[in-house]
């Protein structure tokens, strides 16, 4: 799917960047939260996957808040009430008589209110890791945080600004992967400057919908995951109990970012909701360059060097595969024995990172045999499965100790890569129908 074009929206004198995605039957109008750049948020995979797949049952709308990505920057400290203004005026752009609003985080609040005020224009409303307010109140103790809180979270933004600020309680699950966060400390810059940062998050700490919540009248699901360090579930409750006949489902895991995790039932839920169905198959299809690889004769290798020495290298060795794989834009999909598979957008990428492993394993004592194929992948969850998966393993196994075999398919794609390849000659792999050209990488 190209990535879809962004537009502009009138909201009195401000431009308000918004995007379309999709031309199903339910107008789903996707309220984020905090921070937002609508462009570069095509820049992640799972961001990606998590829209696409709300594109699948939905003409999915999406838009920069003002203040922020790629709408009017220089707006001053925005109002509850102007930014709902600013989804009337998205929703009059893309001619949408009504559509059901999915607000996330701080984004459930703007949502709440537009769905409280404008009830004709909205058929349902689906609140993510939302609240009703931040603040500590005596009336309200399910908000954590004090005006000192708030003090110090400010300052630590404002002295970390640029880097993937607070990752580790909004994804704990990816919090380490350096390439989520190298996208999310690029996500945040991209969506707002220091200063604009800060007053955005000021204005989220004031925020209190308390009010309005028992004047939604529209159908109402809301979503919250257990362990969810930003917000905590009792918040959810809060907010499924004080609007009318509001649906409350809490799902495992602790990302608050919604991208992440379990984004298949998430996305189930709401689809469910909306439409009274759910996909049957929680997997979908993807082009996927599979590179696998593994340590030629470990068992000898072992017993030459002893235990001890042994895991050293072994420890070693998976510093060297998350490094170049994290550099390469791949995913580190399983460690399989003595091996790893691994998951790359394109042949390049892993036909380069496949090069500096086995330079890496040479300085480690060790040969790895490997094979690369780009084929069609099942993708559940984090696995991978399906033809590909197979091809790749079958053409590791087929491989000399320290070469890097490929598949004809990689070779035809890598066509002015600079990279040269030697036919190897036809296979016929087990478990594999038809026979297969394999090449070696040349040099």
């Amino acid at each position: 799917m190209q990535r879809p074009e962004t537009r502009y929206a009138r909201s009195g004198d401000i431009a308000i960047a918004y995007q379309v995605v999709g031309d199903g039957p339910i107008d789903l109008l996707y309220a984020p939260g905090w921070l937002t750049n609508v462009e570069y948020t095509w820049e992640s995979p799972e961001y990606t996957r998590f829209l696409k797949k709300l594109a699948r049952f939905s003409r999915l709308i999406l838009f920069d808040k003002r203040g922020m990505g790629m709408s009017d920057r220089d707006v001053g400290f925005p109002t509850l009430d102007q930014r709902t203004e600013d989804i009337k005026a998205v929703l009059d752009a893309v001619g949408s008589s009504g559509a059901a609003l999915f607000g996330v985080s701080e984004g459930g609040n703007m949502a709440s209110l537009f769905a409280a005020t404008h009830p004709e224009w909205v058929s349902a409303l689906i609140l993510y890791g939302s609240h009703a307010r931040s603040k500590w109140a005596e009336d309200y103790p399910l908000g954590r945080w004090t005006e000192d809180d708030i003090e110090r979270y400010v300052g630590s933004l404002l002295e970390n600004w640029g880097r993937p600020f607070d990752l580790d309680a909004g994804a704990p699950s990816v919090a380490g992967d350096p390439v989520v966060q190298n996208w999310f400390a690029a996500y945040l810059r991209f969506s707002a400057s220091p200063r604009a940062a800060e007053l955005i998050t000021r204005l989220g700490f004031e925020i209190d919908i308390r009010a309005i919540l028992p004047a939604i009248k529209v159908p109402t699901l809301v979503l919250h995951r257990a362990g969810d360090r930003w917000h905590a579930p009792e918040e959810a409750r809060y907010l499924a109990e004080r609007i009318p006949d509001a649906k409350l489902r809490i799902l495992p895991g602790e990302d608050h970012l919604p991208w992440y995790g379990d984004l298949d039932r998430l996305v189930g839920e709401i689809e469910e909701f909306l439409t009274g169905t759910r996909t049957s198959a929680n997997y979908d299809r993807a082009l996927i360059t599979v590179l696998m690889t593994d340590i030629v004769d470990s068992t000898v290798t072992l017993s030459a060097m002893g235990d001890e020495r042994w895991h050293a290298i072994l420890e070693q060795l998976d510093i060297n595969v998350s490094r170049h794989v994290a550099a390469f834009r791949g995913r580190k999909v399983k460690h399989t024995g003595d091996g790893y598979m691994l998951a790359f957008s394109g042949p390049t990428a892993a036909i380069e990172c496949a090069q500096r492993l086995a330079r890496d394993a040479d300085a480690l004592g060790l040969k790895l045999r490997t094979g690369i194929h780009t084929g069609e992948c099942e993708r559940r969850g984090d696995d991978l499965s399906g033809l590909a998966v197979h091809l790749a393993a079958r053409i590791m196994a087929e491989s000399a100790p320290g070469a890097i075999s490929t598949s004809r398919t990689v070779k035809d794609l890598a066509v002015g890569s600079g990279v040269s390849f030697t036919f190897a000659g036809h296979r016929k792999m087990k478990g594999i129908p038809e026979s297969w050209e394999v090449y070696t990488l040349s040099g």
